[in-house]
């Protein structure tokens, strides 16, 4: 017996149809899904301390529930102290039952505690069916202990789609939950 998580069950039974009734497709094969769920932290003080690059893998890694792996700077910039290939950020990639677990935390239980939360943004969208979203503070997530957070950092979330245009990308995060601030349209 294998686990299913409860969004990817929701994805099957609810928003398959949906979508496909409100799109016309004529094959289930053209129905938007989600590839794949990138999570992004830039850390830029990381040239003085190379402690926040480590600091902020490990959150990533908790956060993500999967390790996170290091990104190095491709050039070198005397201005801000930067040298090839030194680590200044960190990033995961979530696939298949992770990537519909992490989508459920971060819509039921993240996102809600963001201070004044009236919805996300419903223009981050990249003209190629793909949403991308910034978190100001990693504290949202339950996952992560406050007293133990030396910086207060944010992250981008981007949600890699099948969809074609942006319209279908929205109808999609639409449906599988996503908290947009202009729901009526």
């Amino acid at each position: 017996m294998s686990y299913t998580p409860s969004l990817r069950t929701k994805y099957y039974e609810e928003v398959v149809p949906k979508l496909q009734e409100q799109f016309e497709f004529k094959s289930s094969m053209q129905i938007p899904k989600i590839l794949k769920i990138c999570i992004n932290k830039g850390v830029g003080k990381a040239t003085q301390d190379k402690k926040l690059v480590e600091n902020a893998l490990e959150e990533l890694t908790v956060i993500a529930g999967q390790k996170a792996v290091p990104t190095k700077a491709k050039k070198s910039i005397s201005n801000f102290k930067l040298r090839e290939e030194m680590p200044i950020g960190a990033r995961v990639t979530l696939r298949g039952n992770r990537m519909y677990e992490f989508m459920e935390r971060l819509i039921a239980v993240a996102l809600p505690r963001v201070r004044d939360f009236r919805g996300i943004s419903d223009k981050s969208f990249d003209g190629r069916g793909n949403y991308t979203m910034g978190i100001t503070e990693q504290i949202i997530f339950p996952e992560i202990d406050i007293d133990q957070v030396k910086d207060i950092g944010g992250m981008d979330i981007t949600f890699v789609t099948t969809a074609k245009t942006d319209l279908e990308c929205l109808a999609l995060l639409k449906e599988m939950g996503m908290p947009f601030k202009n729901q009526n349209k």
